[in-house]
């Protein structure tokens, strides 16, 4: 019995989110820019929502940076010590903002039930005005995220947190112009609560495939038995059992298994043959390049027992 690796064995130092390190700047740009206009302008109006979409939009603007810091630690290339190099820095990046984005609904919510009983004047004019370049700033940030956001457990973190900067954006505005049709000062407070409702489901998503990630489970849409059934129809393949696929990182699947091999293709040239039709099958059907394939022989079976629990 022998152990055989498939052909690739390396893990490319440039990850999902490193690819989209470039958008992930602009937007921090135009957050950051836009979090200054929208303090600036709930600071002078006294509009809670517009203080808590500016909230929100730091959050955004903090989750952004700290996954630029991660897509910059995770190029760095793997060692003796860190044989995966350091990918999961962008995991727990996209954790950290998970766990940011909990906190500021929070402190949203704490401050909006605490101004539900007191009357506090609102200047509609200039919260009017911040929320509307804020709407426009995150409608440009979508765009620029929007190709990435199904590669990037990160770049889907940024586009969902600005998505729901979006519907904040427009919350304040809709309670801006209700204040200034009817003078109902609490709908800003209103506002405010829908803002932080819309954050948590969003974290509550993010956390969840971080943890996915983190407990190494089978990624999403990826049906094992299928797997299984590929790997049996390649040429000199009886069986293959201990299949795992996990995720390291966003678009970095790591797939092993345990093939046996029929008895006529346990030569040298047989061994290479199967690897080779194995790799293939991995790489076209299910978009994995890091394989890793034990072969072994059908009478190894008895030995397995003790090998594997």
């Amino acid at each position: 019995m022998s152990d055989h690796s498939g052909h690739s064995h390396g893990l490319s130092p440039v990850t999902a989110t490193g690819k989209h390190r470039r958008r992930l700047l602009i937007v921090f740009i135009i957050t950051m820019s836009v979090v200054l206009i929208q303090v600036a302008g709930a600071l002078l109006s006294g509009s809670l929502a517009l203080l808590a979409d500016a909230g929100h939009m730091l959050s955004d603007a903090a989750g952004v940076s700290i996954a630029l810091v991660a897509a910059w630690i995770a190029a760095r290339p793997p060692t003796a010590r860190r044989t995966y190099g350091y990918q999961r820095a962008e995991v727990l990046a996209a954790l950290a903002n998970a766990v940011l984005l909990i906190v500021i609904a929070s402190v949203i919510f704490i401050e909006a039930l605490r101004r539900l009983g007191s009357q506090t004047e609102v200047h509609t004019g200039l919260m009017l005005i911040a929320a509307i370049v804020g709407g426009l700033a995150n409608l440009a940030s979508l765009l620029v995220l929007h190709s990435g956001r199904k590669e990037s457990l990160n770049v889907r973190g940024a586009y969902l947190e600005v998505l729901g900067d979006l519907l904040g954006s427009a919350a304040v505005v809709v309670s801006a112009v209700v204040i200034m049709l009817t003078g109902y000062q609490q709908a800003d407070t209103w506002a405010s609560i829908l803002i932080a409702l819309m954050i948590l489901p969003r974290a509550w998503s993010l956390l969840k495939e971080v943890i996915d990630v983190l407990l190494e489970a089978t990624p999403a849409g990826v049906d094992i038995a299928l797997i299984r059934d590929h790997i049996v129809s390649v040429d000199g393949v009886a069986d293959a059992h201990d299949i795992h696929i996990w995720t390291i990182t966003s678009g970095v699947p790591v797939f092993s298994a345990h093939v046996v091999v029929d008895e006529e293709h346990l030569t040298p040239e047989g061994m290479d043959r199967v690897l080779d039709g194995l790799t293939r099958c991995l790489s076209s059907h299910f978009d994995t390049d890091h394989c890793t394939f034990q072969l072994e022989p059908a009478s190894h079976a008895v030995h397995e027992g003790q090998q594997h629990a």
